[in-house]
């Protein structure tokens, strides 16, 4: 609160200079008092100023003379007493204290708002650059300690998958504290937080809604931290002292905040994103992209729900490899592996392909689960062409002349889905036209690719083919036509 003394305002040569023009043609003394009652000019002739303890008694004052108060608003800053021209010496000294409480009052906004300023400036400039939230939050808590007095802060987000309000930066706050979690509909900050609106409490035991904690607060600000379309969090500053925050402690917590809401919502989508990231990475070294991202996209348990529909397999093979397993050590064979595995993979992932798993030597292979492709027979030939072709490419001449495949393709309507237990699941396809597949990769020689009269129709205005001949299948009276892929 402001403050405008009388005693420094008569101090001010001019002030009395004109006080001394305005009585000097009275003949009784006109005496000017503090709130107290102390004498601070007994007589403005004599110029007596500071007079000290001089009681109104002690100076001699009619009972009956006028007294009028010099006062800003409704506070008395003190009296004019005397017979002669009472009135106007008040008139005169409550302009004087009026002019001085404006400037104050002006000198105050500006150094307000200047403080405001400095403070966005600053707290801007230190974020600009920052993707981690736990350091973003200290930065808050830092920069509203050093303006507003207080014992302990902390910055809180929501974690939606709990539902709850985490600490991820504190100050005077202990450690069994800081790990604790909140609801989002308990105690002040959950109300801020359900509300969007910030709330300053003075002698917060009083408060219906204060959660009692180890960091008891006798006065607390508590201020959301909003986004563009909801509240991602709060930010607390609590004295455990006896103190009374003001509105203007309010106003620049909550433009710190505000200047750091932004900054804080940009690192949790950081976070997010590298979490994401880090998952994806891993799901991928096991899953195709489509399946991974399903994975990633599933809210919940991840479902990827068992149904029949139509899709293309392919099977492939590296003929006779249990031969050429006795020419090489063991992690030089597996070394081989990898590397045929990876180049294989990069193909079929490139191809719209998920890899559905690894048998020894043999890679099984999807073509329009678990998200749809139109062209499925296309891509999974195309898919088997460049397989071929990436082999003879490859820079490790032991692979080029030992890794010979054969592969096999077929389509048609498989049961595909998560397959197994509720501890260890398959995504992967069940049906007849997997066998079938399977099969024409065992019958496909070295560099052969074999596909059936379905993935042959779909694509014969694609590619070339020539008649391989016929297979039988167990179960199924028209026997299964073969064709050969030429490339």
């Amino acid at each position: 609160m402001l403050s405008v003394s009388l005693k420094k305002i008569l101090l001010k040569g001019e002030v009395l200079s004109l006080l001394r023009g305005l009585v000097k043609t009275i003949t009784s003394p006109v005496v000017i008092q503090d709130r107290e009652g102390d004498v601070l000019v007994a007589d403005l002739g004599m110029e007596v100023i500071n007079a000290g303890n001089v009681s109104a008694d002690e100076a001699f004052l009619d009972k009956n003379e006028k007294r009028i108060p010099i006062a800003i608003g409704d506070e008395v800053l003190g009296w004019v007493t005397g017979t002669e021209m009472v009135e106007q010496v008040a008139e005169f000294l409550n302009y004087s204290v009026n002019r001085e409480f404006e400037r104050k009052t002006l000198a105050a906004d500006a150094l307000d708002k200047y403080r405001e300023i400095s403070l966005l400036y600053t707290i801007a400039s230190k974020m600009s650059n920052c993707l981690d939230v736990q350091e973003i939050g200290t930065l808050v808590i830092e920069e509203a300690s050093r303006l507003i007095r207080s014992t302990s802060a902390s910055v809180m987000v929501h974690n939606e998958q709990n539902d709850c309000l985490e600490i991820i930066s504190a100050r005077g706050t202990s450690e069994t504290m800081r790990s604790l979690k909140f609801s989002t509909n308990e105690g002040i900050a959950g109300h801020v937080f359900m509300t969007g609106k910030p709330e300053l409490v003075n002698d917060a035991t009083q408060d219906p809604r204060y959660a009692i904690n180890e960091n008891e607060s006798y006065a607390l600000i508590c201020v959301p931290i909003l986004t563009k379309d909801k509240t991602i969090g709060v930010v607390n500053i609590s004295n455990s002292e006896r103190t009374n925050y003001t509105s203007q402690d309010l106003k620049l917590f909550t433009a710190l905040v505000t200047q750091a809401s932004g900054a804080i919502e940009n690192a949790i989508l950081h976070k997010n994103k590298l979490q994401e990231e880090r998952i994806k990475n891993n799901l991928e070294r096991y899953l195709s992209p489509q399946v991974a991202h399903a994975v990633i996209s599933a809210k919940g348990e991840v479902s990827l729900t068992t149904s029949k529909r139509k899709i293309a397999m392919l099977f492939s093979d590296i003929r006779n490899f249990t031969t050429k397993c006795e020419e090489l050590e063991p992690e030089q064979l597996v070394a081989y592996l990898n590397e045929y595995f990876t180049q294989m993979v990069d193909v079929i992932f490139s191809h719209q392909g998920t890899v559905n798993k690894f048998v020894g030597d043999m890679i099984v292979a999807m073509f329009g689960a678990p998200s749809d492709i139109l062209e499925r027979e296309h891509c999974a030939i195309a898919a088997a062409i460049n397989m071929q072709k990436r082999i003879k490419s490859l820079p490790i001449d032991w692979i080029r002349d030992n890794f010979i495949t054969g592969i096999g393709i077929s389509s048609g309507d498989v049961i595909v889905g998560n397959i197994g237990s509720p501890q260890h699941m398959d995504y992967t396809a069940i049906g007849d036209e997997m066998n079938i597949a399977s099969r024409l990769q065992g019958l496909a020689q070295g560099g052969q690719i074999l596909v059936t009269r379905s993935v042959y129709e779909a694509t014969q205005d694609s590619f070339q083919f020539k008649e391989f001949g016929t297979l039988p299948v167990k179960g199924k009276k028209k026997l299964v036509e073969i064709f050969e892929v030429i490339y």
